[in-house]
């Protein structure tokens, strides 16, 4: 129906300009709040009325019987109502939603995709510091990424995955030295344990491994150990590559894939940091005092000034953070988002501050932020709160063997990321209507029984006579399919995967209805095929749009 869609958008725009020259680059449809006003509706009338001082309903008329004239209109749309102060509400004829069904079927797997553009995007997520496994907080930010990732591609852009991670500095020395404790026969609970140190069962394994002189290899780093447990640095770098490769192995088995790894280790090795602190200071956008260096942060909204060099020289925690954005912008990335947890939403003023202040053009909104909160697991009613592994949270693995990788994508993804969110084990292990992912993968599975059992070609149809679906549970289900292009443009343009999780509910409960209400292998061959052809592009549009969350969409179930 987008083709549809498109050639009604181009009568209204030519026969608004035809009212007021240049008026038709505004040429637009909404969709009616209530389904039984129509299935678009404009208020150009409204909009109009008072530069070309007429009364809108006067305009409004005008306007429907010049649209009527249209041989768009003529072909596609049933009625044009004029309903309150202007508005135009507008009935396609059943013909011009069964378009949709041929769209989708030529289409395949491109219906709602755009072609790829020059724009690049850069999307930082997980950035998980290799201290400990994944935590389920992780999880939400990995399925969070990569479902915007696959939105952003899905409309042209090019997109780069980057995981950026801290691989020296206290958290590293804790790890490593914890590392070191269990290796001379140390554990949590001897009076010698640090408070501290790193319980979890994993640091144990560490030490374990190090003494056997295991190598261990992950996406961005190979590492040998020594077996010296006196050696506190290849302890650390030992400890630093077998915790990266067990959150490689989490990540792939949540299907989530990189593209580089950025260390932030290199900003300083690199002579980045240094760099862009002094661009600052020669931008004269910062001061000195008590000892300290400071950005003049609020000449550019922040709510005060901050310290950027402490009065022991070191640096404080946004500074690399600006020189690695800075990075990004000078690799060409001149739209990057980040996912993140709540916990950083101090440092976007101050990052945005810093990359204003270097004086290179970088815009005030650079870069966009996606904030998620944490996670709670509950499992009979009762929080889970730790892991054996971990020591003290629940790991994305956990959840993961608890249930699956399908399920803990889609749960993740079906809220606002900055709401709380509650992730019920026991309603993710449940194969009823009530487990919003079962629900929308037996959609896709029932229709996939159905055409099984039909055995024949799908192929033909693409080309079989569409017009038995004018019943309203098919016209119903016509136009859920109809949502789904400008659905998936709103998801990517707001960074919403959960808009995706709505829509895929409402398509499968729409799919359901439809199957209750008409049944679809009957002996009138023509009404068989149209119905047929209805379902395989339900089918289609299901599975594309589990694929946008990284989620499968089975055959059986």
């Amino acid at each position: 129906m987008q083709l549809v869609k498109q050639e009604l958008l181009a009568a209204l725009a030519n026969t608004l300009d035809s009212l007021s020259p240049g008026a038709g680059a505004k040429a637009a449809f909404e969709s009616p709040k209530v389904a039984a006003h129509g299935d678009f509706a404009s208020t150009a009338a409204m909009q109009l009325a008072k530069p070309l001082q007429l009364k809108p309903r006067d305009l409004a008329e005008t306007l429907r019987n010049a649209l009527h004239e249209t041989p768009a209109f003529r072909q596609w749309v049933d009625a044009i109502e004029i309903a309150g102060p202007g508005f135009l509400n507008i009935r396609l004829k059943p013909a011009a939603k069964q378009q949709v069904v041929r769209e989708v079927l030529a289409m395949g797997e491109a219906f709602g995709r755009q072609p790829v553009g020059a724009e690049r995007v850069l999307v930082e997520f997980v950035s998980a510091n290799p201290t400990g496994p994944l935590h389920v907080g992780h999880g939400r930010q990995a399925a969070l990424g990569d479902a915007i990732c696959n939105l952003l591609d899905s409309q042209g852009a090019r997109v780069f995955r980057e995981f950026y991670y801290n691989d020296a500095g206290v958290q590293i020395q804790t790890l490593a030295h914890s590392t070191q404790l269990r290796a001379r026969g140390l554990k949590p609970g001897d009076p010698e344990w640090p408070e501290q140190a790193y319980n979890g069962d994993y640091i144990a394994d560490i030490a374990e491994d190090f003494q056997a002189r295991k190598t261990v290899r992950s996406d961005d780093r190979e590492v040998s150990a020594t077996g010296d447990i006196e050696d506190l640095d290849a302890i650390r770098q030992f400890a630093v590559a077998y915790l990266r490769h067990e959150q490689d192995l989490d990540l792939k088995a949540f299907r989530v894939r990189f593209d580089n790894y950025y260390l932030e280790s290199s900003l300083y090795t690199s002579g980045r940091v240094e760099t862009t602190v002094r661009k600052l200071v020669d931008a004269g956008k910062t001061y000195e005092e008590e000892g300290a260096l400071w950005l003049r942060s609020t000449d550019y909204g922040d709510d005060k000034d901050r310290v950027m060099r402490k009065r022991d020289g070191s640096y404080t925690y946004f500074v690399p953070d600006v020189a690695y954005h800075l990075a990004k912008w000078e690799r060409g990335f001149h739209k990057v988002v980040n996912i993140q947890g709540t916990d950083h939403h101090g440092t976007i003023a101050r990052v945005r501050a810093g990359l204003q202040a270097v004086g290179e053009g970088i815009p005030s909104g650079y870069p966009d932020y996606v904030l998620h909160t944490m996670v709670r697991v509950m499992r009979g009613g009762e929080e889970v709160k730790i892991s054996k592994r971990a020591g003290s949270y629940v790991t994305l693995r956990d959840l993961i063997e608890w249930t699956s990788t399908d399920a803990v994508r889609f749960f993740l993804l079906s809220r606002k990321p900055d709401t709380e969110y509650t992730f019920d084990i026991d309603l993710a292990l449940a194969q009823n209507n009530d487990n919003p992912v079962f629900y929308v993968q037996y959609a896709h599975a029932r229709i996939c029984s159905v055409l099984a059992g039909w055995g024949g070609d799908e192929a033909v149809l693409a080309e079989v006579d569409l017009s038995p679906l004018a019943s309203a549970p098919a016209q119903a289900l016509l136009l859920m399919l109809a949502k789904y292009p400008d659905m998936l443009a709103a998801a990517a343009r707001d960074f919403a995967p959960h808009d995706v999780t709505f829509y895929l509910r409402e398509l499968a409960a729409s799919y359901h209805s439809y199957y209750d209400a008409e049944r679809i292998l009957v002996d009138d061959e023509p009404v068989k095929l149209a119905r047929l052809a209805l379902v395989a592009a339900t089918a289609r549009v299901l599975h594309n749009g589990l694929a946008m969350l990284g989620v499968s969409a089975p055959r059986k179930m």
